[in-house]
């Protein structure tokens, strides 16, 4: 029932925003974008950057640019284009209307483009690489943050001199306001490209560091605390446990304790570094702030990442939806005459797929589009650029030759003359969703002596199971304990000013320039005379 509102919620507030932007516009975004003295990134030498940058003014020269005031990336963590699909047509039956035809919010923004999501040395890249390719505007290895591939994994010492801007620092030292939130840690790798420098995106705490030492590399919780990122206008997300000491209990779990060894309770910092500021981590503590004023705010719901949405009301503390936190941060950042500078990502879509659990994955997707629609709602097309993309994909598959409106999380049904559902040459039925890889090619199916599972790696009869249960996993071709990101190219959605630079096939950190460019914070790449 509440996946079925959220979608009706989604599609009548994306008429409201074209009706405003049609008729009356949005009165509290619409002042003509101020001028930004453009700064040149540190990282403006390395050879991803300079060709992306001129990729984009190649089009700039070719299209124009009208100059945005304010900026929202969305990013729907491993939502890649099978999961949009999929997600849709979910969407559509939950709401009692044809899936096949429905429109998600994310997919009437009128300018679109694939965009390549390959890392410095893998073809098949991982969230950290893929997230700075778009904040710091050139790829890096995987398993970086807000580095380029000059570093070499988990060394320290090789960091110094070859960081990276990323488009909400040069925002904040341009006196834009900026915001971070994420159902994911905000320690993750994602949201930490946002202001993150490190070797291996694992070093989330001081404790994650494993023998690298602190006083030469910084952890990223730490960075947050200390570095320009404290002073962004909006942090909410997961991962409270990075911020507090080994030694405090958790909050709101009593069987539960911080991750930090420095014994640094780093929220406790964050609230003390001047101007009003609040801190919480739950619902009533983000009920409690009035966001129509200028308060900094960090929200940390839970000690890791936050509830998947089809879960999310069974927390007894509650915490906010994505939508909820996207219109707060809206609402607080729009206050700045300056402009803003905003992400938003649905990071659990990714944790989901990983787990072979597609149910889970499109709840969180249409958590995610509830979240676009308000933005569209909330905002103006002629002075906010919109993008909504994914940092890569995973290897779910919609597969067979289902009927028309045959339920998409359900067997793969024959031909309406004939009886019974299709079965795959071993005789056995399948599911219209599936996986190339993950959890699902082995079920368990009792212990052994020891009480260690005991696990059937052969496919399964799913007759009579129930393929929609929460808990039900997609079956998959090869086994492994976690199932792995996919290779191919996401979609990038865009709208307002700067979108119509996103279209074709374009590299993924192009989105840093075309941003950059679009709100006047980079310069135009310098040309020989």
């Amino acid at each position: 029932m509440r996946l079925a509102v959220a979608a009706l919620v989604s599609s009548l507030a994306l008429a409201t925003a074209c009706a405003a932007a049609v008729a009356t516009g949005n009165t509290s975004l619409t002042s003509a974008a101020p001028a930004h003295e453009p700064i040149l990134p540190i990282q403006a030498g390395d050879a991803y950057y300079t060709k992306a940058a001129e990729a984009v003014d190649t089009r700039i020269a070719q299209r124009g640019i009208k100059p945005a005031k304010n900026i929202i990336l969305f990013i729907g963590d491993g939502m890649g284009i099978s999961t949009i699909t999929a997600a849709r047509i979910y969407a559509g039956q939950s709401a009692g209307v044809d899936g096949e035809s429905y429109r998600l919010a994310m997919e009437t923004l009128p300018s679109s483009a694939l965009s390549k999501t390959y890392s410095h040395d893998y073809q098949v890249a991982d969230s950290a690489a893929t997230a700075t390719a778009m904040t710091a505007g050139l790829k890096t290895k995987s398993g970086f943050l807000g580095v380029s591939g000059a570093v070499n994994f988990g060394n320290c010492a090789s960091v110094p001199g070859n960081e990276a801007d990323t488009i909400f620092e040069l925002a904040y030292r341009s006196g834009l306001a900026t915001g971070v939130i994420s159902t994911a840690r905000i320690t993750h790798a994602t949201p930490g490209s946002t202001y993150a420098k490190v070797p291996h995106r694992n070093w989330e705490a001081d404790s994650d560091m494993r023998g690298a030492s602190s006083d030469t590399c910084k952890d990223i919780a730490r960075q947050l605390i200390e570095g320009a990122a404290s002073d962004f206008d909006v942090i909410m997300g997961g991962g409270r446990s990075k911020f507090l000491p080994k030694e405090t209990q958790d909050p709101e779990y009593t069987d539960q304790t911080g991750d930090r060894a420095d014994g640094r309770n780093l929220m406790e910092e964050w609230a003390t570094k001047g101007g009003d500021r609040a801190t919480f981590t739950d619902q009533a503590g983000f009920d409690a702030v009035n966001f129509d004023s200028d308060i900094k705010v960090l929200g940390l719901f839970e000690p890791s990442h936050m509830q998947y949405e089809l879960d999310r009301e069974q927390d007894t503390a509650g915490e906010p939806s994505l939508e909820a936190m996207t219109r707060a941060a809206i609402t607080r950042l729009a206050r700045n005459d300056e402009g803003f500078v905003l992400m938003v990502e649905g990071g659990r879509i990714d944790h989901a797929h990983h787990a072979g659990n597609a149910i889970r994955a499109l709840e969180d997707t249409l958590a995610f589009d509830a979240a676009i629609a308000a933005a569209l709602e909330m905002t103006n097309a002629e002075d906010t650029l919109i993008i909504v993309t994914a940092d890569h994909s995973h290897t779910f598959t919609i597969n067979g030759y289902p009927q028309r409106g045959n339920p998409i999380l359900g067997l793969v049904t024959a031909g309406a003359s004939a009886e019974g559902g299709s079965l795959g040459a071993d005789g056995l039925p399948y599911t219209t969703l599936s996986y190339a890889n993950g959890p699902g090619a082995c079920r368990e199916t009792g212990k052994d002596e020891e009480g260690k599972p005991i696990y059937d790696c052969k496919r399964y009869d799913l007759t009579g199971v129930d393929t929609m249960a929460p808990d039900f996993r997609q079956q998959s071709l090869v086994p492994l304990y976690s199932e792995t990101h996919g290779g191919e190219d996401v979609a990038a959605f865009a709208s307002g000013p700067g979108s119509m630079l996103i279209s074709g096939v374009i590299e993924q950190n192009e989105l840093f320039h075309v941003m950059g460019r679009a709100i006047g914070l980079i310069p135009a790449p310098a040309t020989e005379e």
